[in-house]
């Protein structure tokens, strides 16, 4: 009996080890195939740049400054580096789209965070005049933990619970979404993982992740659908 317990015991630990090596050689694997997807990615982008007169650079320090406080950028830097840093006209309208890079602060320093950055893509799109400050953000619990600031009801129940709205002049934000803006958001399934923010006269959106073609055309013609249906009234220089 105690040798039949011990062959039970060698074949269990043999399929534990084995079992353990298959799991690191296929995430190893797929590690791999995720980098090399993402390098294709960022070279389609540069190509498609080029052949619609766009601008791109794989890095670019200093653009990206001004927008310190938007989104997922942080509240204040200098010379901040733009990773895929994309500029020229869609749609008919300037826009920038790039990654920002930048490790988990919350990370001890012997953690595989501290080497592995996290990636924000961020959409720039320029507005017909200045608007009003005013963010739409998608409901998160982790959020409205950490956002102290207040949020607004704009009076759609559907809308707002849905949506999330961080404004400093409620007026300014009912004339803004009026008309066509609030059902569009309500329809569109694009809405749900594209947060917005309007901030002087440029629109913004951005997801966790790496900046990729298809993102570029989806994203910038969310920011574009948008900015259509905002009354022309909302934009104070327009």
């Amino acid at each position: 009996m105690d040798q039949l317990a011990g062959i039970v015991v060698k074949v269990l630990l043999f399929s534990f080890i084995a079992g353990m090596f298959i799991l690191v050689f296929t995430v190893s694997a797929r590690g791999r195939k995720k980098e090399e997807r993402i390098k294709q990615e960022h070279k389609q982008l540069s190509g498609i740049a080029a052949e619609r007169g766009w601008t791109y650079a794989t890095r670019a320090g200093g653009q990206i400054d001004q927008y310190c406080g938007v989104g997922p950028m942080p509240g204040k830097g200098s010379n901040l580096t733009a990773w895929h840093y994309t500029t020229g006209e869609f749609r008919g309208r300037p826009f920038k789209c790039f990654e920002h890079r930048y490790i988990n602060p919350m990370a001890s320093a012997d953690a595989v965070d501290r080497k592995q950055p996290i990636i924000e893509t961020v959409f720039v799109l320029t507005a017909p005049g200045s608007g009003p400050s005013l963010e739409i953000l998608p409901p998160s619990r982790l959020d409205a933990v950490l956002d102290r600031r207040a949020r607004m009801q704009l009076g759609v129940p559907e809308f707002d619970q849905k949506f999330r709205i961080v404004a400093k002049d409620g007026d300014l934000v009912q004339r803004a979404l009026s008309g066509a803006v609030v059902p569009f958001l309500l329809s569109d399934p694009r809405a749900e993982k594209s947060p917005l923010q309007i901030r002087n006269n440029e629109l913004f959106t951005w997801y966790t992740g790496t900046l990729s073609p298809q993102a570029v055309d989806e994203k910038l013609n969310f920011l574009c659908d948008v900015v259509d249906r905002i009354p022309a009234q909302a934009w104070a220089a327009a």
